[in-house]
Order: C-alpha cells, then sequence, then structure tokens
C-alpha cells in the first residue's frame, strides 16, 4: 500500500518532473489550491477531466446527542468542500485477485 503524499513531498516531485525550482513549484501548487479552494466556496465546481470535481455540500441542521451526558444538542448546518474521483483513478486502483476455481474432469 502507498504511503501517504504530504505538500513537501509533491513539490519536491513537482519541481523534479517539471525542471523548475522547488519555491516555484511550491508557489504553483499553492495557486492552484487556493484556486479551488476561492471557486468552490463561491458555490462553483471544479472539474479536472480525468481526474475529479470539486464541489460543496451542504449538511442540515441537525440534532445529536452529548456522548458523556446523553443530553440532546443542537448541530448547525455546515457547508464542506467534497471531491468525487472520476473513472480514471478509480480504474487505476488495483483489483482484488480473482481465485479461479479448480479444473477438474467431469465424470
Amino acid at each position: 500500500m502507498a504511503e501517504n503524499l504530504t505538500k513537501a513531498e509533491l513539490v519536491d516531485a513537482v519541481a523534479k518532473t517539471a525542471d523548475i525550482t522547488k519555491s516555484a513549484a511550491a508557489a504553483a501548487i499553492g495557486c492552484f489550491l487556493e484556486s479551488i479552494a476561492g471557486h468552490v466556496n463561491k458555490g462553483g465546481k471544479v472539474t479536472l477531466v480525468g481526474f475529479g470535481t470539486f464541489s460543496q455540500k451542504t449538511r442540515k441542521a441537525r440534532t445529536g446527542r452529548n456522548p458523556q451526558t446523553g443530553a440532546p444538542i443542537k448541530i448547525a448546518a455546515s457547508k464542506s468542500m467534497s471531491f468525487k474521483a472520476s473513472k480514471a483513478p478509480k480504474a487505476a486502483k488495483p483489483k482484488a485477485a480473482k481465485k479461479a476455481a479448480p479444473k477438474g474432469k467431469k465424470k
């Protein structure tokens, strides 16, 4: 299983692949992420063909329970960013190996 990739490691990989400085790669990645977050926070969607779609989801207000006392509490409505992967990254995931049934002679 692959390990998590940190932002610093991503910057290193982009700098090496694009043959640019680490500071230029960090600036490009920072602008990229800020642009996506800014557009989504305004209620828009960002679709990267072959990768996925970033959008904003709204959660309704609801009643929860305090786990210590069991008393009901009100949980306010909130908005969060979500990501839905396109079919290409999903297809890139390793599939579980199928076990073939043993072949034998029929009698």
